[in-house]
């Protein structure tokens, strides 16, 4: 039998571990120098596309002038990394007799996914890309919406990913992924807070109380090219666009966020206020990934949501776009 004393300092023991894990993460963004010091208290997953460059030499080239850094080919990652292969992260549902792709997969299907990376249940989460694209820093942002979906709230992400990494001379390894089995299971289904369908874009066309934001370039948003899983040219009646151009930041080559205050003035610049209500799309609910965590999670906005399905859902519905201008 315990004794009292031994029962206390159990107690506090549980207590002592529960606030330095509730303290492991600093917000939805962590920087390289904290994750070195912090790669003990956090578990790490590595989102690319390109899987092959975890296992490959990175390529650094340094002037000789002036000793500054550039990332000419990545390669590598953090130790201990589990890597997830960006194509493996969405798939396809049927909504409503379609069949659309590219969607969040259903909760029994993401958790058979995050425990065949290895992801441990209570331990932060730090998702990174190898972030010297866009399409690459919106995959890690796009897992990350997922986890929010199903109630993991201990999840940042690494700003700079693995090119900042790289170019700041941190240890990195080209040992191939381990082999681990996780036991990480969704907390939650929260799809009311964050996951926006096709009725509440037309309510919210209807009704002009939303903002739609148009994740996309300037030529797909005007209707001069598109992706061929969409089936009509231009944008949803009554979206603004906020493009990939004005997303990030470049450092020496590894792209970086920018302060809040910064990404206010660009919203507001755009004809979009960042406090109210917002849904993001995009073509396929990637690349709006990025518009809703800039206003979720580092601008507070707890009425931004991610239409899912986005333009390939919407097109595939019969439903119209606007905006498209005379290609001839």
């Amino acid at each position: 039998m315990k004794t009292l004393q031994q029962i206390t300092a159990l107690g506090l023991g549980m207590l002592l571990a529960a606030l330095v894990q509730a303290e492991a993460l600093p917000g939805p963004l962590v920087s390289s120098s904290w994750l070195a010091t912090h790669l003990d208290a956090v578990q790490l997953v590595d989102v690319r596309s390109n899987v092959a460059s975890f296992t490959a030499q990175p390529e650094i080239e340094s002037d000789p002038k002036t000793g500054k850094k550039t990332l000419s080919e990545l390669g590598g990652h953090i130790a201990g990394a589990r890597l997830l292969d960006a194509k493996l992260m969405r798939t396809e549902r049927m909504i409503d007799g379609l069949k659309i792709k590219y969607m969040i997969p259903e909760k029994a299907e993401f958790e058979k996914l995050m425990q065949s990376l290895g992801v441990q249940q209570g331990k932060p989460i730090v998702l990174m890309s190898p972030a010297t694209d866009v399409a690459e820093v919106n995959d890690a942002l796009r897992m990350y919406w997922q986890l929010k979906v199903y109630g993991e709230d201990q999840v940042a992400v690494l700003d700079g990913g693995m090119a900042s990494w790289l170019l700041e001379g941190r240890a990195f390894s080209t040992e191939p992924a381990t082999k681990q089995t996780g036991n990480w299971r969704a907390m939650a289904d929260r799809s009311a807070r964050y996951f926006a369908g096709s009725g509440e874009v037309r309510q919210a066309i209807a009704q002009r109380s939303v903002n739609l934001i148009d994740a996309r370039d300037l030529k797909s948003y005007h209707g001069l090219v598109k992706r061929d899983y969409v089936a009509a040219y231009g944008h949803i009646e009554g979206a603004k666009l906020f493009p990939t151009e004005l997303l990030l930041k470049s450092d020496g080559g590894a792209l970086k966020f920018m302060s809040a205050t910064t990404y206010r003035a660009l919203f507001q610049g755009q004809g979009i206020d960042a406090s109210a209500p917002a849904i993001s799309y995009c073509n396929s609910g990637h690349l709006s990934a990025g518009p809703w965590f800039i206003l979720s999670e580092l601008l507070a906005n707890p009425a931004a949501r991610l239409y899912d399905g986005s333009l390939h859902e919407w097109t595939m519905e019969k439903n119209p776009l606007s905006g498209a201008v005379p290609l001839n």
